[in-house]
């Protein structure tokens, strides 16, 4: 297998460093558009072998990025971008006939009328309508499969294959006890995507109804996480897993729901107040004279970038998916988790735990797909194949997952 990987921030680097201590793959070339970056991935794991190599690439230009795909002969994309770049990288891919992985699937846009009761453009339309063309041209687009998408989604297929007769509810659930030394406010994660998600709308599937949308950080209640991080205050959240599961597991309901806390989320909601959560550009004085720049862009480059915090983070962060049904007659629920210690992901790898718990799932899935174990055509999310394979090898990576039965 040849892998394009498009993307060396901190879960793209992390990935590569994932990637150094398996034997699946042929090569991967790392690409970014900050060429010095790409380099200090792979100089990171070079161990002599030439399997890792860097390139420069803009991920909007899907000519370019097609072109790289041909010129290094890879047989597969892993995006790891944040979403503004799906859609030229998903097109990229399947004009150069190779496979495709993201972790963060296609921008989603708001009812125009009645955007906090129904949905408008949802999150993975536009790759799911061109579905077809994937599977006339017999190549694989797994989406959504990073720790949230991703491990949560074969997290409820594992359940409803063998945990569940029926499912009356499935509820993603993400809470950490993360903190950040020397920092009032510091995201473990993009807060370009952070904002994205936690501002927009957020979905809802139900039987009967379908998806249909709420306000911001609604339905609040308090979630209590394993291994010693305790109760979280939770709100819905937009996120991929609710328009995935619903394609290929029978439940009578899906939410995801985020633990933000409420400094968090004042300070989100102080930030769409002002305007600063949009991603359209506005003009700015400057001592060049006018310059356009994106509001949210600014928030961004004002805020540490999470890769670095590594070294400052104590605690651990725990993704998850709560399943509530009937097995043999009997009501059941269990929560089927992995966490990640920041101190263990910072010691044996060098990556903060929440990127490492995000780049460690597309790994595997590679590993899988470089094997024949993983294999089909389409836009396919990670429900739509077997689950059991997966989670012996995430184990085997050293990094078990966990089932609580309430």
């Amino acid at each position: 297998m040849r892998v394009l990987l498009v993307g060396a921030g901190g879960v793209g680097t992390a990935i590569t460093r994932i990637a150094a201590r398996r034997s699946f793959f042929e090569a991967m070339v790392v690409a970014d558009r900050d060429l010095a970056r790409a380099e200090a991935a792979v100089a990171a794991v070079d161990d002599g072998s030439g399997r890792f190599s860097a390139a420069p690439v803009d991920a909007s230009d899907e000519a370019a990025v097609t072109a790289l795909l041909t010129e290094r002969r890879c047989d597969v994309l892993l995006n790891a971008t944040d979403p503004r770049f799906v859609m030229p990288l998903f097109g990229a891919a399947l004009a150069a006939g190779a496979d495709y992985l993201d972790m963060a699937m296609s921008l989603s846009r708001p009812h125009p009328e009645r955007p906090y009761e129904e949905c408008g453009v949802k999150l993975g339309d536009a790759q799911f309508e061109r579905a077809a063309e994937w599977e006339k041209a017999g190549r694989l687009a797994l989406v959504g499969m990073g720790v949230e998408p991703g491990l949560s989604d074969v997290f409820a297929r594992y359940a409803a294959d063998e945990l569940f007769d029926t499912i009356e509810e499935i509820g993603v659930r993400d809470g950490a006890n993360l903190t950040v030394d020397g920092y009032d406010f510091a995201p473990s994660f993009s807060i370009w995507t952070t904002i994205e998600e936690c501002l927009n709308p957020p979905v809802v599937y139900e039987t009967g109804r379908g998806w249909f949308t709420t306000e911001p950080f609604s339905e609040p209640e308090v979630f209590d996480f394993p291994e010693g991080i305790g109760p979280v205050g939770c709100v819905n959240v937009e996120h991929e897993e609710v328009l995935l599961m619903p394609r290929w597991v029978d439940a009578g309901r899906v939410t995801f729901k985020y633990g933000l806390g409420e400094e968090f989320i004042g300070t989100l909601r102080t930030l769409h107040q002002l305007g600063l959560d949009r991603t359209g550009p506005v003009t700015v004085q400057s001592d060049r004279g006018p310059v356009r720049v994106s509001p949210r862009d600014v928030v961004a480059a004002c805020l540490p970038d999470p890769a670095t915090l590594g070294e400052r983070m104590h605690g651990k962060t725990c993704a998850g998916t709560w399943v509530k049904g009937t097995k043999g007659g009997r009501a059941r629920e269990v929560y089927l988790y992995h966490v990640v210690d920041n101190q263990w992901s910072m010691r044996e790898y060098g990556s903060q735990a929440v990127v490492w718990q995000t780049a460690v799932n597309p790994v595997v899935a590679l590993e899988l797909m470089a094997a024949g174990t993983w294999a089909g055509s389409g836009v396919l999310g990670p429900e739509a194949l077997a689950p059991r394979p997966f989670l012996d090898l995430l184990t085997s990576y050293g990094s078990p997952w966990g089932v609580r039965e309430s």
